[in-house]
Formats: structure tokens, C-alpha cells, sequence
């Protein structure tokens, strides 16, 4: 006989909510959804048969739990970005967990998965967490680790790391439910750095190209900001974004350029970049021989 599933109220915003609530349907029944207003409507266009009910802040959120009186267990909450604070956790006999994309105490915060590939790291995971007030410091129920591949990018990583969250949740919470599983203190269970780090919200002028940086870190700055804030910077009198590059072993003058038919280079604080792919303003996204064809001459 199949086991029954277990219902529950999912606490999600952003896009990496939406896909994993996608994935997180087949396995959980679905009591309510929490979302930011922004993004009720597609909530709401995805799951038509399931209430969506809009917070922007933590009071917000502390209101709703105790006005609706959720009949769920146990809540799930991924991408969020709203602070859950005590009286919502109390609304759950056993609490919230959270899917963090990262080896907790690693990368606390709101971009986990970006700050694991611009610290140049091999490794990251995704870790369940019991939530607590404090930010990101509640204790664990399970961690996965995931190999970084060395030309991985923020939207492949999010991709799998989504896929791995939503295998341990079916995995792991059945387990929490019954007993079977106790959290243990973050510090105590972690399967990675022991020593607590924090990511951030990227700005605008983040993706802006500095080529005083070694150029092996301009190379992974590329593949994390590929999605937003993109890596930006003017070549040939024109402004770009920078889609793929690689490292190679080339000294000059950070920020100039050196070319040949269908190669370009840009000398950085310590080798250069080979700009590989890239986006003109205006224009659809080309390979360096095509954006030389059409400006090589002004480098």
C-alpha cells in the first residue's frame, strides 16, 4: 500500500520557489501557498486549485499564520524573502524547514548558489534546515554535497542544485515527520566548512568588469552573473556584456586588448581573459570572431 502523502503549506517567492514547488507537488499535498504579491498571479496560474495567500513582511506574515490556522504539520520554505519570525513557526507543530542551497553554516543568506561559484569552490550542496529566527543558523536535518563543475554557471547550478533539494525533501521530511530524524546543531552536523560565511543581494554594480582583478576571477564572475547583474564593460567604443571567457596566460596592461581574426583578449591584473561569447547593446548575443568582424578595426 502506498504511504500517504503528507500535506503542507510552502513559503516561496522567487523563480527557484516556483520550479521546486513544480517538483515538490508530485510528492506533497499542498494545503496553502505563501507568497510575496508579486508573484501571487503565477502562483496562482500554476496551481489554480490551491489557495494563495500574499505577504510582504514579517507582521504580514505572523497575521496570516494566525488568522488562517493552517491544519498542515509542518510548513516548507524556499526563496522567500520574507522573515519568518517566531509566532509563524509556532503555527506549525513541527515548524518550518527550510531548502538552503549551500552546506550550511556556508553561504548564509540570499544568494548561495552565487557566492559558491564566484569563491571559486568545488564543492556546495544543498542543507535542510529546521528554521529559526536567527538568520540561516537553525539546526539540520540533512545535507547533500554537489561537485561544481569548472565551467558551471549560476542558472546550471540552481538547475540540479533545485533537483537535489526536491530528492532529499521527498527523502528527508517523511523521516522529520515520524520521528525517525532529529535536527542536530548546524555546527555539530555539517558536512562542510565549519566556519560560518554570508552571501548577499548583488547590485547592478556588481557585474561591472574591474581588470585590475586576476583574470581567474573575472572568469568566474562571468559564470555567476551570467543571468543578472551580467558582466558588463566597453570594447571597441561599444558597451557589452561578456557571456563566456576563458583564462589564459597573457600579461599587459589591465584592460587593453589584443586580437587576431577570430580571438580576442583583454589583459587583466594578472593574465587575460579570452572573451569568448558576448552581447553589443542592441545586438543578439555573438562569438568573439563575429563581434571582430564586425569591430575589430576600433580596438
Amino acid at each position: 500500500m502506498a504511504s500517504k502523502r503528507l500535506q503542507t503549506v510552502f513559503f516561496g517567492s522567487g523563480p527557484v520557489a516556483l520550479e521546486s514547488l513544480r517538483l515538490l507537488a508530485k510528492n506533497f499535498d499542498l494545503e496553502a501557498i505563501v507568497t510575496k504579491p508579486s508573484t501571487q498571479a503565477v502562483m496562482q496560474s500554476a496551481f489554480p486549485d490551491v489557495p494563495v495567500f500574499t505577504v510582504s513582511r514579517r507582521a504580514e506574515l505572523d497575521a496570516l499564520c494566525a488568522e488562517q490556522k493552517f491544519k498542515s504539520t509542518f510548513g516548507i520554505v524556499i526563496d522567500f524573502g520574507v522573515i519568518i519570525d517566531n509566532a509563524a513557526l509556532a503555527s506549525f507543530p513541527l515548524g518550518i524547514i527550510n531548502s538552503h542551497f549551500s552546506l550550511l553554516p556556508e553561504w548564509r543568506g540570499v544568494d548561495p548558489i552565487t557566492f559558491a561559484i564566484l569563491s571559486g569552490q568545488k564543492r556546495t550542496g544543498v542543507s535542510l534546515m529546521a528554521v529559526v529566527r536567527a538568520w540561516d543558523e537553525g539546526p539540520i536535518l540533512a545535507q547533500a554535497p554537489y561537485d561544481i563543475g569548472p565551467d558551471t554557471t549560476t542558472p546550471e547550478l540552481t538547475r540540479d542544485l533545485i533537483q537535489l533539494s526536491d530528492t532529499m525533501l521527498a527523502n528527508i521530511v517523511p523521516l522529520y515527520v515520524s520521528g525517525d530524524l532529529m535536527p542536530q546543531d548546524q555546527l555539530m552536523a555539517t558536512i562542510g566548512p565549519k566556519e560560518p560565511t554570508y552571501s548577499r543581494k548583488l547590485t547592478k554594480e556588481d557585474g561591472r568588469l574591474d581588470w585590475t582583478k586576476p583574470a581567474k576571477v573575472l572568469e568566474r564572475e562571468i559564470r555567476a552573473y551570467v543571468e543578472w547583474p551580467h558582466s558588463y564593460t566597453t570594447l571597441a567604443g561599444k558597451d557589452v556584456i561578456i557571456t563566456k571567457a576563458a583564462v589564459t596566460h597573457m600579461n599587459g596592461v589591465p584592460g587593453s586588448t589584443a586580437a587576431t581574426k577570430k580571438q580576442l583578449f583583454v589583459c587583466c591584473g594578472k593574465d587575460a581573459l579570452e572573451i569568448q561569447r558576448l552581447k553589443p547593446a542592441g545586438k543578439p548575443e555573438m562569438t568573439a570572431q563575429a563581434f571582430l568582424a564586425g569591430y575589430g578595426k576600433l580596438l
